[in-house]
């Protein structure tokens, strides 16, 4: 029996007339934490589009790939590009068995993206993923409608919250904004 690899918190917030990605750097095999600052969040097609990972490492970079090439063939029209690489990804016999899921957000779309052919839009400008995902979502969205906080401080304290409670999820967070 092999170890997996396992968790990650991946939140991305729009408020406010800003777009939020964030990401811890844990990886973790097993039981064992193996590296601190892995980067889990990255601009792509000319710095204008940030992509969020959870799952297989490979797995993830793969599907970022496809997602540029699929911007490089759409203009860098964000919605067309996920909608196209989730399809791909749905039907495509390899791409199927990729473990990870992104989101993926411009200056005007935030999408979660799966395996499953998902392309989910998050109604109230906050969606996350990976282990963590749960405790980051819901102190985000408290953060936004019962605080003042600007929006780079509340992903801050949102990230903060998901790794005090999730051992997959650690305090070193990479950060982009639109």
């Amino acid at each position: 029996m092999t170890d997996s690899f396992h968790g990650t918190t991946i939140l991305a917030l729009r408020h406010k007339g800003k777009v939020i990605v964030a990401g811890d750097g844990q990886v973790t095999l097993g039981s064992t934490i193996t590296k601190h600052k892995a980067r889990k969040v990255r601009r792509i097609y000319n710095e204008k589009i940030i992509t969020g990972f959870a799952g297989a490492t490979a797995d993830a970079l793969h599907l970022a790939e496809k997602l540029e090439q699929k911007l490089e063939r759409y203009n860098g029209n964000l919605t067309r590009a996920s909608v196209e690489l989730a399809r791909e990804w749905r039907t495509d016999k390899y791409l199927r068995r990729l473990e990870a899921m992104m989101i993926a957000a411009d200056e005007t779309n935030t999408y979660l993206l799966s395996g499953n052919g998902d392309v989910i839009e998050p109604d109230h400008g906050v969606i996350s993923i990976g282990s963590g995902s749960v405790g980051a979502h819901a102190a985000a969205f408290a953060l936004m409608n019962h605080t003042e906080l600007e929006p780079r401080k509340i992903v801050e304290e949102a990230m903060a919250i998901a790794a005090s409670l999730c051992v997959y999820t650690n305090t070193n967070i990479t950060i982009e904004e639109i």
